[in-house]
């Protein structure tokens, strides 16, 4: 009996913690799909300088870093770093870099990160950081829940069942939507890839932070389920097609960025 109660406690810990601890970021999927669409849009001096900064790897890795990184036990990684996946835009507001918080937040690590990578001065393994932490944060703002209106963690404290397993709404955005099609990272890469027009990368072609923002608040307002108990396949029908855009967006927008940023540093 002894055993049996220590595994139920134990059991039951388990269970709490994997709904309450909160998700960060698009999920491992989503982040390296964003990076694996931007690396196709890379424009030469972007690619070069990419080889010079992860000579053995690629945006799809660099793009989970600043996640991967938060079990590191340092002060930067627990605490510094810690606001900057996501910005707060409360209802009926818009976002202004002048009221962040004094912590920060993913606009102002933006900001930060791009002059790093500007810098004529900043060491290589500075730049990297910089790097790593841009094409994360680019992802993040495109993902509606990282444009959070103050109230819930970003929805961590929505509570639902998603496919009848208990989960909140920001764990089904950033991964439980992508990976219930059971598809690879690289998977997902093409078919989306495939999919982009040259019309839609017109439309898309912003490097405006505030532009990201407001597009992801407007989603975010709409993607509350009215029956939190119970979302699945007519969630999955109205608001994965959204999910798969933004990704799409994101990729193409972290292109645009980093040409930009790469093409000013090289004057």
């Amino acid at each position: 009996m002894l055993i049996n109660k220590t595994c139920a406690i134990a059991l039951s810990t388990f269970l709490t913690l994997s709904v309450a601890t909160p998700v960060f970021g698009w999920g491992q999927t989503g982040h390296r799909v964003t990076g694996a669409i931007a690396e196709q849009y890379l424009s030469p001096l972007s690619r070069a300088a990419l080889m010079e900064l992860l000579p053995n790897g690629s945006l799809a890795q660099a793009a989970t870093h600043a996640d991967d990184m938060r079990s590191d036990k340092s002060e930067f990684w627990q605490k510094t770093a810690s606001p900057w996946h996501y910005v707060s835009v409360p209802h009926g507001t818009t976002y202004s870099i002048e009221n962040a918080p004094e912590e920060g937040d993913a606009v102002t690590a933006l900001t930060q990160f791009t002059q790093t990578l500007k810098s004529k001065t900043a060491s290589l393994e500075e730049k990297r950081l910089a790097l790593q932490f841009i094409v994360h944060i680019i992802g993040d703002l495109h993902q509606p829940l990282h444009a959070g209106n103050g109230t819930d963690r970003g929805g961590n404290d929505v509570k639902v069942r998603f496919f009848w397993q208990d989960s909140n709404l920001h764990r089904v955005w950033d991964s439980e939507m992508l990976d219930q099609r059971q598809l690879s990272y690289t998977e997902w890469t093409q078919w989306l890839t495939e999919a982009i027009t040259a019309e839609e990368i017109r439309q898309w072609a912003t490097t405006d932070v505030m532009v990201w923002i407001k597009e992801s608040t407007e989603i975010r307002d709409t993607i509350y389920p009215k029956n939190a108990n119970d979302i699945n396949y007519d969630y999955l029908y109205v608001n994965l097609p959204t999910a798969k855009t933004r990704l799409q967006m994101a990729g193409i927008r972290i292109a645009l960025y980093l040409n930009a940023v790469f093409e000013a540093a090289n004057k």
